[in-house]
Parts: C-alpha cells; sequence; structure tokens
C-alpha cells in the first residue's frame, strides 16, 4: 500500500490508492541500515487494533523532494524497527 503524504507537526495524513484519508500520530522515525521508517497510530484505531499498537511505514524521498509512505507487512522489519525504537527509548530514559 503506497501512499501520499500531509503533515503537519504531530499529525500525518496519507492518502491511499483509493484516495481515503488517515489521519495518524507520528509516534517516531527510525534510522536502519535497510532505510528510514516511521511508526505510525492511526487517530481512530483500525477494527482490531488496540490503543498500545501502531504500524511501521518505510519512508522514501520521491524526484520531487516529498516522502513517499509504504506499509511495511514483513515482519522481520516491522520487528527491527520496533526493537531499534525500543532501545532509544530506554538509552533517552538512562539520561534523565
Amino acid at each position: 500500500m503506497e501512499q501520499e503524504i500531509y503533515e503537519s507537526d504531530e499529525y500525518v495524513t496519507l492518502k491511499g490508492q483509493d484516495g481515503e484519508e488517515v489521519d495518524f500520530i507520528d509516534i517516531a522515525g527510525i534510522s536502519l541500515d535497510s532505510g528510514y521508517y516511521a511508526i505510525l497510530q492511526p487517530v481512530n484505531l483500525f477494527e482490531g487494533m488496540e490503543e498500545d499498537e501502531a504500524l511501521v511505514f518505510r519512508v522514501d524521498k520521491l524526484e520531487n523532494g516529498e516522502d513517499k509512505f509504504t506499509f511495511v507487512a514483513d515482519d522481520m522489519i516491522v520487528d527491527e524497527v520496533f526493537a531499534e525504537y525500543g532501545r532509544l527509548i530506554d538509552e533517552s530514559e538512562e539520561q534523565l
């Protein structure tokens, strides 16, 4: 599922191929060797989602400079992204 992006400070609105816009809370941006990823949580959770769940999107730059968000379904990449997010959270808490 490829997306177009419309950004605000804390929210990201993605427009799917069907034209429907969905608002997300921007949780974090994570850089890995395999690319840059965004952890986003829908403002209105999708059916079956829990309050503590979020989705991972790969973020690529288009030639015009805009960001292209692509939903990540690969469990290994999703696990890597969340592991790095957890590591960064732990690291920031240690500095407090």
